[in-house]
């Protein structure tokens, strides 16, 4: 068995957090002013404050579902029923899950992947009834691709990806980085394709019936190798990880040796940009889009978070044509001047051809519609509320004099002890590579600093103390900020 090639969690990883250590929220005059569609489309803000909006699908009455991962939850979002281009109401529809991600509807249920299993609940379209029910558990957790995304193919057979645990590696357990597939029911059918490091999207094209994936090369083989990966996904087909990068590529860390392995490996039907981490794809089926994008992909690209220039942050159509697959930009403007304002992660469409696009660095959903509408996109009016930031809401969570006396010092010690100062200070001047932790208070409550330090974004390890340790931990770093 040869060692893991992880990421070192120095200056590099204190070069992710601008972004990642950074949510936000936005408005619909940020997207207005910021985000360009392509022509054609119209976008607007369908939902803001969704906290690590990552998974979406549409309820065939039009409403949208999204896995608001870090929380545990599925959020319900009311469709546009007054045609102002947001959604008109909002609950929570399930809680207290492991890290949901996956969501699919089957036979009259509602399919959630959690870390480590998959449950179902009677679901009518916009309430739950019954029982959560476990149907398959055990499956592998932790490490850096921990995520289940789900899908049901036309073979009426559930698909599930289980990600690598590492950067690259060989893995102990042959269920991951690869694609499994299951019975309504739970029963486990065996291994669907391999060497797949993470596969976080896959859809079936409408044209050739084709099972397509994103997959996320490897990282620390410099900004512009190996690409990150479009694959057509066949039955016992290996895909290369973590032998092989782009077209057979021998990997210089864990290739040798493995050349006969390498040389039967399906190679990638198109090469994304180096590390700009393609998630969600989706395949346009309604008829309200452009001929050119019927039956073609849209793909969000999440953005890099290891090159010396940030680069991906939108989302791209695919077409297919007789000169192969051709990218163009749908939807840009997340990224400007180095400057992050949102990251796309997973897209959806309803059956009316509305395109949701779910964006968890700026917890929102946004929704793309043909013909030019931009219901939600002008400014507010003056006399609009002004928004709640997450400041407020520390402040009315704000714990008392004494527990927040006893956190200076406990999480104090917690905060050298864990090593976060090698990457974040406060007001002292910044090493290279160091991050400034100064308004910190300003862009997280207390429940949600908590909540990140569990499950944070990848990288950054998740904290392993305690219960106690991490919420002392959390108003420490949060009282300094202010």
């Amino acid at each position: 068995m040869l060692p893991p090639v992880n990421i070192p969690l120095g200056g590099m990883l204190a070069n992710v957090f601008p972004d990642w250590f950074d949510p936000r929220s936005t408005d619909s005059e940020t997207v207005g002013r910021e985000l360009v569609v392509a022509d054609g489309y119209g976008i607007s803000l369908f939902a803001a404050d969704v906290p690590d909006a990552r998974m979406l699908r549409v309820t065939p009455n039009g409403d949208v579902l999204v896995a608001s991962t870090s929380r545990g939850s599925i959020v319900w979002l009311a469709k546009d029923a007054d045609g102002d281009g947001q959604s008109d109401g909002r609950k929570t529809l399930l809680e207290n899950l492991d890290g949901p991600n996956g969501l699919d509807f089957h036979d009259g249920y509602l399919y959630v992947g959690e870390e480590e299993q998959i449950g179902r609940i009677a679901f009518d379209g916009d309430s739950v009834s019954g029982r959560y029910e476990v149907i398959t558990a055990g499956l592998p957790g932790g490490g850096g691709h921990w995520r289940k995304p789900l899908r049901f193919g036309p073979d009426g057979l559930m698909y599930v990806v289980v990600g690598s645990s590492c950067n690259v590696c060989e893995e102990e357990d042959e269920r991951r980085a690869a694609m499994l597939r299951f019975t309504p029911e739970g029963e486990y059918l065996g291994i669907y394709a391999t060497g797949l490091r993470n596969s976080a999207g896959f859809d079936w094209s409408p044209l050739d019936g084709g099972l397509y994936a994103t997959d996320n090369g490897r990282d620390l083989l410099g900004d512009d190798y190996p690409p990150c990966e479009l694959n057509l996904i066949e039955e016992g087909a290996f895909y290369g990880w973590p032998y092989a990068n782009a077209d057979r590529d021998i990997d210089p860390d864990m290739g040798a040796g493995h050349e006969a392995l390498i040389a039967s490996s399906m190679a990638p039907v198109f090469d994304f940009r180096a590390h700009n981490a393609p998630l969600g794809i989706h395949f346009l089926r309604g008829e309200q889009h452009p001929e050119a994008l019927r039956g073609q992909a849209l793909v969000a690209l999440h953005g890099s978070w290891n090159r010396s220039e940030k680069d991906g942050y939108k989302v791209i159509s695919l077409t297919w044509g007789a000169d192969g697959i051709t990218a163009r930009d749908f939807l840009t403007g997340f990224l400007k001047d180095g400057n992050v304002i949102g990251r796309p992660a997973e897209i959806a469409e309803g059956a009316d051809g509305a395109i949701y696009i779910s964006d968890d660095f700026a917890n929102a959903v946004y929704r793309v519609t043909a013909g030019g509408a931009t219901g939600g996109l002008m400014a507010l009016p003056a006399d609009s509320p002004t928004p709640v930031g997450p400041s407020s809401r520390y402040l009315d969570q704000r714990p008392d004099e004494q527990m927040r006396a006893t956190a200076l010092v406990s999480g104090s010690e917690t905060y050298l002890a864990a090593g976060c100062a090698a990457c974040h200070q406060f007001d002292a001047p910044l090493a290279d590579g160091q991050v400034s932790l100064a308004g910190l208070a300003d862009r997280f409550g207390l429940a949600e600093l908590d909540d990140y330090l569990v499950r944070p974004k990848p990288p950054m390890p998740p904290f392993t103390g305690t219960a106690q340790e991490r919420r002392l931990l959390s108003i420490y770093l949060l009282e300094s900020s202010l």
